[in-house]
């Protein structure tokens, strides 16, 4: 009978030697530094060494079991002992060994590995929480050194890669699951949309892309594009966002301070803005959720984003409001995928696009550098905040006209009179702050600095489309906070995959 004194003995005896070299004179000469070093390196196999002998005495003390059927009810009724794999821990490769469950012409069965729940590969679930975690901070190539410095494990490049994907796996299906916070009808619930490209390798360009890169026949210049060119290398990923905000009214004076203040004939020091008014907080996001794709499409990746907000107001008592940059494209996707809903929102255009138009129109009409250009944007952007986008393209239009602008001086403005025409159903500002919404994408503007920009847009990366979905997904379901919960879920759902779903009524002993 096997007993932990006799199957222990391997570790024990490490541990042991460890211990002598601790106590020996060329012990006590080193720093703790050295120790470290040392004590890393000496315990990481003393570890590796309990995980085998556990694994011996599992193979020692495992019972046959009186039957053992299939998922098609085929039956195994031969066993063969002694049946081997290898698994690669965070401390290092073991041996598991265990009984086979046999049958003619069928694939053998290993009920042990379901009670251990093995990875269908050959590395555990701990390497794989590593590659996810490591591939979603840096390079891959970052991630292989992270992971063989703390493991020592000898891992790979490619294999990173394929241990980041298959960790990503149940990130939609896992938010599917998720049970959103609870919400009053008051709370307003905030989508937003938006897109950034990525370099991504030429056998997974879009086939819009890629027939448009082929057509072009190649660039002017070998080192450097020349005025107008783009490199047709790129494939758009779309990211999408949701949360919730309780309504916090607001007025023009609390998002930009007139330029032209009545004088204050009691200034108080203690205001904050030195206008004498106090400006009130902006709604705060919470419950923020975040996803991205490469490989879907804009309007799955919009599709996606509605789904998250009905998950979360599934009878539409709630007010929506879509915060988008305002391209011709996404307003119509978002139109659409609101309609087949029979679901009404608000759409807000972020008002620091529109404050980049009035900017670009005010260069038209004074120098570079002229001081006089900021209280311009300001007194434009406040009539614009107080519901007034067509009085504002009127009076560019009037300034445009007055200083007799040639037409291709006055662009900036033109562009500026016709955004602010065409777009003017969704620059009701005015509306906004009255109901207490946000009327800014900073949410989704940084998310797409952070899950795209700050990983994806590495200098001189180009991704495969497998690994750059993959990526994305697990950057986004960090910045959610939840992967610890996610990967919980992911384990149970490997078990249900790997195991569970093999036998008869999938009845087999829980991981």
């Amino acid at each position: 009978m096997a007993t932990a004194e006799t199957v222990f003995a391997a570790s024990r005896c490490l541990f042991d030697q460890v211990t002598e070299e601790l106590g020996s004179t060329d012990a006590a000469a080193l720093t703790h530094s050295q120790l470290e070093d040392l004590l890393g390196s000496r315990m990481r196999e003393v570890t590796r060494q309990l995980f085998q002998d556990h694994l011996r005495l599992r193979e020692l003390t495992e019972q046959r079991l009186t039957e053992v059927v299939d998922a098609t009810g085929v039956e195994r009724t031969r066993i063969e002992r002694g049946r081997s794999r290898i698994l690669a821990t965070v401390f290092g490769k073991v041996t598991v060994t265990r009984i086979a469950y046999r049958g003619a012409k069928v694939a053998d069965l290993h009920p042990a590995d379901a009670v251990l729940n093995l990875p269908a590969g050959m590395h555990s679930h701990g390497l794989a929480k590593l590659a996810a975690i490591e591939a979603s901070r840096g390079s891959f190539a970052e991630a292989c050194e992270r992971i063989n410095a703390v493991t020592g494990a000898g891992i790979g490049h490619r294999q990173v890669q394929e241990l980041a994907v298959g960790a990503a796996a149940d990130i939609d299906s896992f938010y599917d699951a998720l049970v959103p916070a609870p919400c009053t009808d008051a709370t307003a619930l905030v989508l937003s949309v938006d897109g950034k490209g990525v370099v991504i390798r030429p056998e997974a360009l879009r086939e819009d892309t890629a027939k448009a890169a082929s057509a072009k026949g190649g660039n002017k210049m070998k080192s450097r594009l020349a005025a107008g060119e783009k490199h047709g290398r790129k494939r758009m990923a779309t990211l999408g966002a949701v949360y919730d905000a309780e309504p916090a009214e607001r007025g023009v004076d609390d998002i930009i301070t007139d330029p032209d203040p009545d004088p204050d004939p009691d200034p108080d020091p203690g205001d904050g803005d030195g206008d004498g008014h106090e400006r009130r907080p902006g709604p705060k996001a919470r419950s923020k959720w975040l996803t991205g794709s490469i490989d879907d499409t804009a309007a799955q990746v919009v599709a996606a984003v509605f789904d998250q907000a009905e998950h979360r107001d599934p009878t539409h008592r709630r007010c929506w409001v879509v915060l988008v940059d305002g391209a011709r494209h996404q307003l119509d996707l978002i139109n659409a995928e609101a309609e087949r809903r029979g679901v009404k929102v608000h759409i807000v255009i972020d008002l620091i696009h529109v404050l980049e138009y009035l900017w670009d129109a005010a260069w038209c009409l004074h120098e570079a550098g002229d001081p006089a250009a900021e209280a311009f944007v300001a007194r434009h952007a406040r009539t614009i905040l107080g519901g007034g986008a067509e009085q504002v393209a009127a009076a560019l239009q009037t300034a445009a006209r007055t200083a007799q602008l040639q037409k291709k001086r006055r662009k900036g403005i033109d562009d500026a009179i016709g955004y602010l025409r065409n777009k003017a159903q969704y620059l009701r500002y005015d509306t906004a702050l009255e109901r207490g919404w946000p009327i800014a994408t900073g949410i989704i503007e940084g998310a797409c600095r952070h899950l795209v920009k700050d990983r994806l847009d590495i200098t001189g990366a180009r991704w495969g489309l497998p690994g750059a979905e993959a990526v994305l997904k697990l950057r986004a379901l960090r910045a959610n906070g939840d992967f610890d919960t996610y990967w919980s879920w992911h384990e149970k759902q490997e078990f249900a995959r790997n195991h569970q779903a093999r036998y008869r009524d999938q009845l087999i002993l829980t991981a």
